[in-house]
């Protein structure tokens, strides 16, 4: 089933009521047929917070679809603006939409605060007002909504929120959002959509016109170099975050750095030509980039110290 097909039947005008085991399924068939880079929900995510890893995606992936699927700027903001009420309803007690109903039940056994949910829901916002950004500044404000409270979300779960978690967690998460935005700058310029400062592209040389036509050049490929090397340094600020994690959590945050890494990697290995072609990690590498997550992690509890820092990406 489509994304406007589940808009139809779940949306504003649905009469539709679905028991909470009934929430809770729909939130993980949809978790499990759409992942980015790596599966939100894996085999190494202890069986007792996966319903709560579901529901949150659900809730990411429904934000996301309400702004990128609709085709319309305007219709997309009413439809943000109708999930945006729905979100307070169901902190009010009140929950209809399957998401809002599995979500309800992990908001109270976790203590959930409203506020990250809210952030991600104006980054989509901002999505249909700001298609660019002038300044690095301005991006990782947007980032600041647009994907650290996805990680402080983590933390509640994993029962490991503090101030000096979340600082770490956000270095990471920020970096896992450029990361994606370096990986798909030519899906994001078929949308109308450039994550690429403008004052970095200035800087470079790369001109509009080369951007918006997919032309490579070596002006791009400078200025690709440059911002996976800043983040990159945004990975290594977060990377202390894995060994404050306890329990196997740790080895799922783990890997999303590691697979961020690879991502870099790739782009790397493909000269920085990220317009000809997406980079994406194959099927082999993610097995690797698990099999690499889970012996660091039991090496470090072995030795009772941090993980030491390793390439991101196996060998052939």
């Amino acid at each position: 089933m489509t994304f406007l097909q589940d808009l139809d039947r779940y949306g504003p005008d649905s009469t539709i009521v679905v028991s909470p085991a009934e929430a809770r399924a729909y939130c993980a068939r949809l978790t499990r047929s759409h992942y980015e880079n790596f599966s939100v929900v894996t085999w190494l995510t202890p069986r007792e917070h996966r319903p709560a890893f579901e529901s949150i995606y659900a809730f990411c992936r429904w934000s996301d679809d309400l702004g990128d699927e609709v085709g319309e700027p305007a219709r997309s903001l009413e439809l943000l603006a109708w999930w945006r009420e729905s979100l307070s309803e169901m902190y009010r007690g009140h929950a209809r939409h399957p998401v809002f109903q599995a979500l309800a039940g992990t908001v109270a056994r976790y203590a959930i605060p409203p506020e990250p949910f809210h952030d991600l829901i104006s980054a989509f916002e901002q999505d249909q007002r700001h298609p660019e950004y002038a300044t690095y500044a301005e991006l990782l404000d947007y980032c600041t909504r647009s994907a650290n409270p996805v990680g402080r979300l983590v933390l509640h779960v994993a029962g490991a929120f503090t101030p000096e978690n979340a600082q770490l967690s956000d270095s990471t998460c920020t970096a896992l959002q450029l990361a994606n935005f370096w990986q798909d700058v030519a899906r994001d310029l078929a949308i109308g959509r450039i994550y690429l400062p403008s004052e970095d592209r200035e800087r470079f040389g790369c001109s509009e016109a080369d951007l918006r036509g997919l032309v490579f050049t070596p002006a791009f490929a400078a200025l690709m170099r440059f911002e996976v090397e800043r983040t990159r340094a945004l990975f290594a600020e977060g990377l202390p975050l894995v060994s404050r994690i306890k329990g196997p959590l740790a080895v799922d945050v783990d890997l999303f750095s590691r697979g961020g890494l690879a991502i870099l990697d790739r782009i790397e290995r493909a000269g920085y030509d990220v317009l000809s072609g997406r980079p994406a990690l194959s099927r082999w590498t993610k097995i690797g980039l698990i099999a690499r997550a889970v012996a660091g992690m039991a090496a470090e509890r072995f030795r009772g110290a941090a993980p030491v820092p390793v390439a991101a990406e196996p060998g052939p």
